[in-house]
This record gives C-alpha cells, structure tokens and sequence, in this order.
C-alpha cells in the first residue's frame, strides 16, 4: 500500500508539470510569425510557414491528399544528456526472509550520455530505507520491530532507446555494486543484539526497461522502468550466513531532464516553375516540394496565383498564361500536414515575355541584269523569340515567285531601270508580328550590236606594227638638254614606229600611243622621276617630229618602279636568238650593268590592241657599248645616300 501511494503520488506531480512544460513549446495565443523566405536565382522561394490567405484567380476547393514529403527532422532532437530523478521500490522475488532486502524503497537517479539516437551509457545510483525488521519465529508468528536500514546501488552499463516523437522506449543494462549497510533496532542500544544485520557488499546487477512519455524539448515523464535486479547478500536467517544469488524486481518512476541536441527542424516548402520565361499564351508547370512534415500525416497543397489561372490540388499545378501581359507573376503553394505548426508555404515567380517581331534583310544575285534574265532574292530572316517564319514576295515590275527563304525575279516585259523589290516576313503568332526589307535590282537595255569585224588593211598592219621598248644612256636626255639623249640605234626604231602608227590611224583614228619612262634605281626618287618624264618627253617629240599627231599620245613617268629583275634579264637572254652562247656567257659577267641598263628605257604600248613593246636589249647595236655604259656623257644625277 505504501508503494502504490508514493507512485500514485509520483506520477500526479508528474501531469502538473507537463501542463506547463508542453505549454513553453507552441506559441503563445495572439501571436504571429513571420513569414521568411528566400530567393534563388531561378526565382524559386522558400519559406517556413504559410503567409496570411493570398488572393489569386484560381484556388482548388477541395485540394487532394497527398502523401508527406519524407520527414528530415527525426532523430536531430535526440538529446546528448537525460537526467532521471525518480521514486524507486525493490521488492523480493519471490518473497522471503532470506533475502535482507525483501522491501525497501527510497530514489533511484541515473544520468544517460546518448552517442547518437539509439545507443548510449547510463550511469546509475539508487538508495533505499527500511524501517522495519521482520523476525521469523520458529513454530510461531513473524514479528516486526522497528528498525534503521539502508542500502545503496551504483552501477553502469549500456542503453538501447527507440524514440518517436511522443515517447521513448529503452532497455537497458547495469552492472555494479550494492552496499548494505548495518541493521539497528530502534531504542534498542549496547547489545550485540541490537545490530542483527552488519554492513555487507555484494557484486549487482539490473536488466530491464523503461518508457518516457516526451513532454516538451527538456522533460519527459517516465512512466515506468521496470527491472530484474540480482544481489548477492548473505542469507540473515541463518546462522552459517552463506551468500547466494537474491531476486528482486526494481519499480521505478519519476522525472527526465534532457539537455542538449538539436531540435526538430520545422516544416519547410521549395516551390520551382518551369519555364521561367514564356509568351502570354505558354503554360507554366508549378512544382512544390516539402521537407520535415510529420512521416504519418498526410500533406495537402493549396495553390494561388497573382496573375493567371492556377489549376492543380497536389504537387504538381499548371498555371494558364493566356492573355496576360508582359511583366512578372508570383505563383504560391500553402503545404499543411494538419498540425498547428505542420505548414510551410512557398512563392516562386515567372515573367510574361515583351514579344519581339522578326527581322529581315535581303539581297539579288545578280544586282544588275539584262531585260529578260532573271535574278535570285535571297532573305536572310530570324525571329528572335524562336518563332516559325512565313515568307512572302512583291516587286513593282516584272514578276517575282518564291514563298521560302528565296525567290526568283524575272525581268521579262521590264522596261530598263530599277525594280524595287519587297521581301516580307510574318511569325506564326496570332495576330502575326512581321518585317519587311527592300533590294534594287537594275535592269539594263540589251548592249549595242558588236560593231563589224576590222578590215584584212588594219589586221595587216597591226601585225606590222612592231613596237619595241627604246633604250637611253646613264642620266639621258639632261636637263640642260632635253632634246638630245636618243642614239642612232633607237631612232631608227621610233621612225620605223612613226610610219607604220601613220598608216594605222587612217582606219583607226581614236588610237593613241602609251608611253611609260622608266630608270635604273642609281638616282633620288625625285631625280628619277624627273628623268622619267624627259624622257617620255623626248620619245614623243620624235615621233612628232616624224608626222605622229601630238594628241595621240598618253605620258606615263614611272621613276624607279617596275624595275626589272635580274631574274627577268636572265630570261630576255636566253630568249634572245641572236645571242650566241659565248656572248651569253660575256653578258652574265656584266649582269649588274645589264640589270641597270635596261631599267633606262621607254615601253610603247598601243591603246586599241594593249599590244605592248618588245623589251629586248640591241646587243647588236653600233652604239651598244654607250648605250650599257653606266657613266652618263653629261654631269653625274645625285646620287642616293647609303643608309
């Protein structure tokens, strides 16, 4: 009877505090969180409990069950110590007087360090008081008297907990000592008597279990732990007193202190979209997605929009874009397991495109045609939201088909000029969005009759009209005198060119001769190009001089550029019949002079034909040696300075 007082005692201060200990964990009534929430850079938001209601254009009625995201929190409250502070009673199994501690009750405390959610080490200290003494008569009744006993146990082992979320059960293991300590009598005093039992210590050990009802974060109730626990006392009845093994059933109950670990994550909500930018008309796909709901609750989803048609009552929600216009749009999810904090909610947002027309450009080939021939229109077009592309065609003259990327303009019945050509370009949006760009095509006349063939005269004497480049000596013609420099070699050949260039313009009169000076590259520039032209000069005033009419002649004073190379000089040589190989081999000795000597002349060119002279130097002539002699008969030109 005493136990079951004290216990029913035990467990009523119990349920007084749990009250207020569950009351620290839930916000207090009139209060109100905020909602957090935060943004990544695809536009998704999370927060941890729902906003007040959001009005949108679409909210389903009854939203659908659907099954609870997998729950992140279980186990992260696994606290790191448990102090237990109870009322403990031992009783004899099976009841004897052979057993010193048949009933004794007092407090048991243990303190548990959990390594992680399910095992951890127990600590465990109990002490007991026993105020009656029972003796055992022979033949007759047991007699109590009245006495002072005390015996205390301290042991450790290992613990084994299974924790939900409203109760933990455990098993454990302890091993230890117990210490009894001596027996006296009341009022009873000097006689050996009057200490029946002395102070003992017997090896001990406890195996069983226990159950804690979880009343907030830091408290949890223990409503049982309940254990076998083996001593190994002395047997007080007999006067041998030998030891044995003595029973016992260990009842406890009492208060858990928790400290430590992490509490319970809240519930939490992601919400995405796919895409998260569309044109008014595109659907958008909602997706939420939730962490830390209760296991066993079932999650419902409640879907809003501002802007746009939310249709879905689960996970998933389609948001209908159409005729909306171009800006950004928040789309919201409002998850709840049933719980008063089991809810989360979550915004994400999506923008409605500025729709863009395509653009175009286009060009002909050919840009210029003959009437009657046709030119290709090529478009070069692209819609810069990825649309599909319509073409089309118009010109305004001739006719034009094509209704792709290119079309085909046929001039025929086009009077000469330019025909403008439209090229248009059209999305399939509806109404479509379109471009247009234009291209000049210029349509000519057909060219003039090709004029008759020339006379067999004019064949004949521009085969006759043998033109060869004329040659001068270093620094010919001077400046003090421009009209000389020309040696007799070269005369003779202007009026041999003199006579035939006569007869030619009587049957081709708009002909005209074009002579380019040149100069071996001894000189300044501007001393060169000064030579050049008195030398044009001169060879024009000869063949003036021998009848060629002064206005058919075209100057050209090069200086020193368009010099020949001695590569070039090598091959006029062995292209020169007249030169025998012994005077080729003499020529190559000189090479440098004949380089310089024939950079010193004067090329004909007939302006009818593009017939040009023949570059051949006259090896043979009387005055070859002064024609190829680097030394000028007059003053020295300057020369060029050595860099």
């Amino acid at each position: 009877m005493k136990f079951a007082a004290r216990m029913f005692a035990t467990i009523a201060v119990a349920f007084l505090l749990a009250c207020p200990l569950r009351a620290d964990d839930t916000p207090k009534p009139g209060t109100t969180t905020k909602a957090v929430t935060t943004t990544d850079k695809d536009g998704a938001a999370n927060s941890r409990v729902a906003p007040p209601g959001t009005a949108g254009e679409a909210t389903p009625a009854a939203p659908a069950p659907t099954p609870a995201p997998p729950y992140a929190g279980e186990g992260s409250d696994t606290p790191k110590l448990e102090l237990f502070l109870g009322y403990s009673n031992v009783l004899a199994t099976p009841m004897s007087f052979r057993n010193r501690i048949a009933d004794v009750q007092g407090g048991d405390t243990n303190i548990a360090f959990n390594l992680n959610r399910y095992l951890g080490l127990v600590g465990d200290f109990a002490g007991y008081h026993a105020d009656t003494l029972t003796f055992d008569q022979a033949g007759g009744p047991s007699r109590d008297v009245g006495a002072d006993g005390k015996v205390f146990t301290y042991m450790g082992g290992p613990r084994l907990s299974y924790r939900r979320p409203r109760f933990t059960l455990f098993g454990q293991a302890l091993f230890g000592d117990a210490n009894a300590r001596q027996v006296t009598i009341n009022q009873c005093t000097g006689a050996p008597v009057c200490t029946p039992l002395p102070s003992e210590n017997s090896f001990g050990m406890a195996l069983g279990a226990g159950l804690d009802l979880n009343l907030s974060r830091h408290f949890a109730f223990r409503i049982i732990q309940a254990e076998y626990l083996m001593t190994h006392f002395k047997d007080p009845s007999s006067s041998v007193g030998t030891s044995s093994i003595r029973n016992n059933l260990r009842l406890s109950s009492g208060i858990v202190f928790r400290y430590g670990g992490n509490p319970a994550p809240p519930p939490t909500a992601a919400c995405s979209l796919q895409p998260g930018e569309v044109f008014a008309g595109e659907p958008v796909s909602a997706t939420a997605t939730g962490s830390n709901f209760l296991p066993k609750r079932t999650v419902t989803y409640n879907w809003t929009g501002a802007g746009g048609k939310v249709a879905g009552n689960g996970a998933s929600a389609q948001v209908d874009t159409t005729e909306l216009q171009p800006g950004e749009y928040v789309v919201t999810a409002n998850l709840s397991d049933g719980r008063k904090n089991g809810s989360a909610s979550c915004s994400a947002r999506f923008m409605v495109k500025q729709p863009r027309p395509p653009v175009i450009s286009c060009s002909a080939d050919p840009a210029s045609v003959q009437i009657g021939a046709s030119s290709t229109i090529h478009s070069n077009a692209s819609s810069p939201d990825g649309r599909r592309l319509i073409y089309s065609y118009s010109a305004s003259s001739g006719d034009i088909a094509g209704n792709d990327a290119t079309a085909t303009l046929n001039t025929q019945g086009a009077q000469p000029g330019h025909i403008t050509v439209t090229c248009n370009v059209n999305d399939d949006r509806v109404p479509a969005l379109t471009a247009s760009s234009t291209v000049m095509v210029d349509v000519q006349a057909p060219p003039p009759p090709p004029p008759p063939p020339p006379a067999p005269e004019i064949k004949r004497l521009e085969a006759k009209l043998a033109l060869h480049s004329i040659y001068f000596q270093t620094a010919r013609p001077t400046e003090e005198h421009p009209e000389g420099g020309l040696l007799d070699s070269q005369a003779d050949i202007l009026r041999a060119l003199a006579e035939d260039f006569k007869n030619y313009l009587k049957y081709m009169p708009d002909a005209h001769l074009i002579l380019g000076g040149h100069a071996d590259p001894r000189g300044t520039p501007e001393y060169n190009k000064k030579l050049t032209e008195r030398r044009v000069e001169r060879t024009k005033a000869f063949l003036v001089e021998h009848g060629v009419p002064a206005d058919h002649f075209e100057l050209k004073a090069f200086g020193e550029e368009d010099q020949l190379t001695a590569d070039q000089i090598k091959q006029q040589m062995a292209d020169n019949a007249e030169l025998s190989p012994e005077e080729r081999q003499k020529m190559m000795s000189n090479l440098r002079l004949l380089v310089l000597a024939n950079n010193r002349r004067v090329d004909v060119t007939l302006s009818t034909t593009g017939q040009q002279s023949v570059r051949r130097y006259p090896f043979n002539a009387k005055d070859f040696l002064a024609l190829i002699s680097p030394k000028g008969g007059e003053k020295k030109p300057p020369v060029k300075k050595k860099p």
